[in-house]
């Protein structure tokens, strides 16, 4: 019987595959399985996978490369654990991490587990924390959404960051329409329907962040598929989510503004264009109680795009 399934996505890691598979036998129990899914490499990443000898490991292979989502829900659709948590190619796990998170599910009994995660940067190395203060308590995840104004676990997307029953089902499955922000959907969606969950202190997964050909480091039109991941967001939303939504995507769409030096002209226009028109679509009055609460910075760039947001009182909250 496999206790927990591991599915690591990855496309063209060559230069790190070699670490994460590492660490992941570091990890290794006779419970675990390891589910590579490997979507559509051009260099040897394939190779060096079907080379390892990590107890458990299995690779599957998309001919051609279908996006991070979909290569997710490849390794969902393969996995047969008791329990499903992610991790990313180009990162690597602490040893005993995954023993450690099956104990926190198992004692805790609930529907899925958050963690936090330390950042890496070169040399250097950050611990992120998990919005949520009250650790090893099982919570309702509904009632981690709000309040509107402050960092809460809809905006700690991260689906390496936990693990998860595999009975949720559907509610793990990613929106494979997307090729970027795929997680904004699926956090909101499994806060806003599973019946349970906690957050614990462990950082035990290692995220290296800037890797050259990574998605937040590109500019191309994938990054207009943030728009529809907010549209999936947005859809059906109940009343009392919409303000902490609104804010989301707002604070979202001006930290992109900010990096739009990485589009190019042509690609910048569009995506300037669709987030402005996405703003002007959302109720007005959400829009203007939602930008004074930014970083002078954020709400600089919403307003240099959208004069037409009326002024209101500045109240400095934490960013999403």
């Amino acid at each position: 019987m496999i206790t927990l399934s591991v599915v690591v996505p990855v496309r063209d890691g060559e230069r790190f595959i070699s670490d994460a598979l590492a660490s992941l036998a570091r990890n290794a129990r006779r419970d675990f399985e390891f589910i590579v899914v490997d979507d559509g490499s051009v260099d040897d990443t394939a190779a060096i996978v079907a080379e390892s000898e990590v107890p458990g490991l299995s690779l599957a292979r998309n001919p051609t490369p279908v996006g991070l989502a979909d290569a997710r829900n490849t390794g969902l659709k393969l996995a047969s654990g008791t329990y499903v948590t992610f991790m990313d190619g180009d990162d690597w796990l602490a040893p005993g991490y995954l023993s450690g998170l099956v104990a926190a599910i198992d004692g805790l009994g609930c529907d899925f587990v958050r963690t936090d995660h330390v950042q890496v940067e070169g040399r250097k190395r950050v611990v992120h924390r998990a919005p949520e203060a009250r650790r090893g308590l099982v919570l309702n995840p509904r009632e981690t959404i709000l309040p509107a104004d402050v960092r809460t676990m809809v905006d700690y997307p991260y689906a390496w960051a936990g693990i998860y029953r595999r009975t949720l089902g559907d509610l793990l499955r990613f929106p494979g329409s997307l090729h970027t922000a795929e997680d904004r959907p699926w956090i909101w969606r499994l806060h806003r329907k599973a019946a349970s969950f906690a957050v614990v202190s462990m950082a035990g997964l290692f995220y290296r962040r800037g890797v050259q050909g990574s998605l937040t480091q590109i500019g191309d039109e994938r990054q207009l598929h943030f728009f529809d991941a907010f549209d999936l967001v947005f859809e059906d939303l109940e009343p009392e989510f919409m303000p902490k939504a609104v804010r989301n995507f707002c604070a979202l769409f001006a930290h992109h503004l900010e990096l739009a030096e990485r589009f190019t002209p042509e690609l910048r226009r569009r995506f300037e264009a669709g987030g402005a028109a996405m703003v002007r679509a959302l109720p007005a009055d959400l829009v203007a109680a939602a930008v004074p609460r930014m970083s002078a910075e954020r709400e600089q760039a919403l307003r240099a795009l959208l004069p037409e947001i009326p002024a209101g009182v500045r109240v400095r909250r934490e960013e999403a």
